[in-house]
């Protein structure tokens, strides 16, 4: 459905967040999960008695010191300087369900409420209306490396040119919010592009398998059952680990079928086999072929059918490189492998592709023509953002929440979200944007969700004491955020799920209202 962003963010549309307005109270939306699926809002974090659009901002503006220590930063829910909010009469709960792009899928809820920006009063996640706000996301042909495709849905020669760049860490969803842009702003994708995706889901399925066999080859090889009728090592290609007798990667022959592992007996459940013909299977990126589908049975064995496995992602995942879309795609693996494949759109949202470079992708919003530049999110690619820093309208910052016990590819002893604090401060101080606001979005709120009871947040940041509560959580992590706004920048934060489309369709919407609310307060026509 098209954009049609209303003049107020909470304009009389008949929405939970309209509604709470009306009775006088402060919206917020709090982002709780579903066993099948969380629904995200897109909305934004607003001050206590201002507008939506005003954002939040840093305090000191010209103090160099670690803003940790600044007494003006609100204390978020789940700190240990804080107490708990439940029963707070200022707080709201807004419910907005949304439906999956998959057909089939069930609409949840989802709720999290996110603390105040420093030096913005008590603040909470709020909502807008439903032509208020969410963040979009487009993607481009794979095939092409550049894409700059100006879009004309007959807006006039006034509208507003408007330069936005997409940052954030590796993995943090910013190419899934450019693949959004293109099913929202250009007609999506047709069977040819659907078709050039096919060889990168297979290159996903093969690297999300090796990953987690590799992890089990190194942190608990026990669940492996040697080849006793000889001895042979499980080779990979370069990008998996070997299984050799070496001293580090020796794997006995086990008779009876379990070993004692450090506290339990750990039953040995992965053929050798299997995992050889998985390892060495090497699906060439440029081809046109099926993918082999005896290899797929054996991905569907060891994946689906042993829960040995699933026990120990969940025990390890913090452990190992793990692809956010391993489970989405290794649980249908007998569907990607059938002949005749093409991928879905949400098969196209969920492929991980690396961005090398700087992609610009442009299109239309009414009253904005808009460039949006979306640039490597690893380090190596990080130095390539200088250029694109003169004239920037606005700051689209992507950070995973799911990423709290995560190490980056590049270096396995680096906190991924500690990473992604680092970089948003070397972003939000930089001279380079001294005037510019930032949207900020704490993507994944979905997988975020479903990890934290399993992954506690405190075994990582020592100082959260909001246990298992999704809120508490989510309000945590913004707050670290807002720390390191030395720069005094106007931050508006959004709580997303990059992969559903409709949360994303209207983030986008609320992101359209900043833009020109900020261009008319720039010009003098608004205070």
């Amino acid at each position: 459905m098209g954009l049609c962003a209303s003049k107020s963010p909470l304009s009389d549309v008949g929405t939970p967040t309209d509604n709470a307005k009306r009775q006088g109270q402060q919206n917020a939306v709090n982002v709780s999960s579903s066993d099948t699926q969380t629904a995200v809002t897109g909305s934004p974090i607003a001050a206590e008695g201002k507008k939506i659009s005003e954002g939040t901002t840093g305090s000191n503006q010209t103090s160099d010191t670690d803003v940790q220590s600044n007494q003006n930063h609100q204390v978020p829910q789940g700190h240990p300087n804080t107490g708990s909010s439940a029963g707070n009469p200022e707080t709201e709960n807004i419910n907005t369900n949304h439906s999956n792009n998959n057909n089939n899928s069930a609409t949840a809820t989802a709720t999290a409420s996110v603390g105040a920006g420093a030096g913005a009063g008590a603040s909470t996640v709020t909502g807008k209306g439903s032509n208020g706000g969410a963040l979009t996301k487009s993607s481009t042909n794979p095939s092409l490396n550049n894409v700059n495709t100006n879009t004309s849905n007959g807006s006039g020669t006034n509208d507003k040119d408007v330069k936005i760049l997409l940052l954030g860490s590796g993995e943090s969803g910013k190419s899934t919010i450019v693949k959004q842009m293109k099913i929202l702003h250009q007609n999506g994708y047709n069977d040819d592009e659907k078709f050039e995706y096919r060889s990168f889901v297979y290159k996903n399925v093969m690297e999300c398998i090796r990953n987690v066999l590799n992890a089990i080859i190194d942190i608990q090889p026990e669940l492996i059952v040697k080849d006793l009728s000889e001895k042979k090592t499980l080779s990979a290609t370069s990008e998996a680990t070997s299984i050799s007798d070496s001293e580090d990667h020796q794997i006995e022959a086990l008779d009876p079928i379990a070993v004692r592992g450090e506290h339990k007996i750990i039953k040995a459940v992965l053929a050798e086999s299997d995992l050889k013909d998985i390892l060495n299977y090497d699906y060439p990126i440029d081809s046109d072929e099926d993918f082999d589908y005896s290899v797929a049975e054996k991905i569907n064995k060891v994946y689906n059918q042993t829960p040995e496995v699933a026990e120990f992602i969940q025990v390890h995942q913090g452990s190992f490189y793990l692809i956010d879309s391993t489970d989405y795609f290794l649980s249908q693996i007998l569907t990607l492998a059938s002949p005749n494949y093409l991928p879905t759109v949400q098969d196209i949202l969920r492929t991980r592709k690396k961005t090398s470079g700087i992609f610009d992708f442009s299109f239309n919003m009414p009253g904005l023509n808009i460039h949006m530049f979306d640039v490597g999110g690893q380090r190596s690619e990080r130095k390539k953002w200088i250029h694109c820093f003169d004239n920037v309208t606005l700051i689209m910052f992507c950070v995973a929440l799911s990423e709290y016990d995560q190490v980056l590819l590049e270096e396995n002893t680096q906190n991924r979200l500690e990473e992604s604090l680092t970089l948003f401060d070397s972003v939000v101080n930089s001279r380079w944007f001294a005037r510019t606001s930032v949207v900020l979005f704490l993507n994944k709120i979905d997988i975020f969700a479903k990890k934290l009871p399993h992954s506690p947040l405190e075994n990582y940041f020592p100082d959260y004491i909001g246990g298992n509560d999704v809120n508490k959580a989510a309000q945590y992590i913004y707050w670290r955020f807002t720390q390191v706004n030395r720069s005094g920048l106007k931050i508006y934060p959004h709580i997303t799920q990059a992969t559903d489309t409709s949360n994303i369709e209207l983030v986008m919407a609320a992101v359209r209202e900043t833009i020109l609310e900020n261009s008319l307060r720039d010009t003098g026509l608004l205070n």
